[in-house]
């Protein structure tokens, strides 16, 4: 990835578009490089354009946004992909985060929320808006308390997880415990293989519902 963040803007709506595009234009670090209306223009821009971070809608013509997350994903899992939406129902936020979606951010939000998720994700960091990762949180926390894998994670491995639930970079957690990135990495991979997970946001949701960090520290991460 370039030291530019290429972003590609999916949504139905132009006048949506037109807007994030001009707000991102004032962002020295950040180009957009392309824009799709549908779910089918979408899949056909990725693959073109390559983009660093894919901006997208979950409803669309053709193709809805969980389904593009899914194929682009298959494709390339070290994709980034940040939704933008106005849902917050469990049947559009949990198929998001299961299909590996990195973020998920409101419509409503500020834009300088919009600004940074997109700089997280880039970054490979998960970015939830504080109201998703609570409705979330608090569905799983009703859900069947059952581990992912027969594996347990190794004690530093659980620690690197506690990170991540904070919302730390990669580079912080080396920082924090005395290691180096490449080691954070594989680390953080292992723990996505033991557990089954797709993405860091999974991971850190994991944690969350297993009691390593309290969801006021996700919130105050964001």
């Amino acid at each position: 990835m370039s030291e530019t963040i290429r972003v590609l803007i999916v949504d139905d709506h132009v006048f949506v578009r037109k807007g994030i595009q001009a707000l991102l234009a004032t962002e020295e670090d950040i180009e957009v490089v392309g824009e799709a209306q549908d779910g089918q223009e979408a899949l056909q821009q990725i693959e073109d354009l390559q983009p660093d971070v894919i901006l997208l809608d979950l409803l669309m013509p053709k193709l809805d946004g969980i389904e593009v997350t899914r194929r682009v994903l298959a494709e390339d899992p070290q994709a980034r992909i940040l939704v933008l939406t106005s849902f917050v129902a469990d049947d559009k936020v949990f198929p998001a985060i299961k299909a590996g979606a990195l973020g998920y951010l409101l419509k409503d939000s500020e834009p300088e929320d919009l600004i940074r998720a997109i700089r997280q994700v880039y970054a490979g960091e998960s970015s939830l808006s504080p109201l998703i990762a609570r409705k979330v949180l608090q569905e799983i926390s009703q859900s069947p308390d059952r581990d992912l894998t027969e594996e347990p994670l190794t004690e530093r491995e659980v620690e690197v997880l506690l990170h991540i639930a904070k919302g730390k970079s990669n580079r912080e957690i080396a920082d924090e415990l005395v290691l180096s990135e490449a080691t954070v990495r594989t680390h953080v991979s292992n723990i996505l293989g033991k557990l089954h997970l797709a993405s860091r946001t999974q991971a850190a949701l994991y944690a969350l519902r297993k009691g390593l960090a309290p969801l006021n520290e996700l919130d105050d991460s964001q």
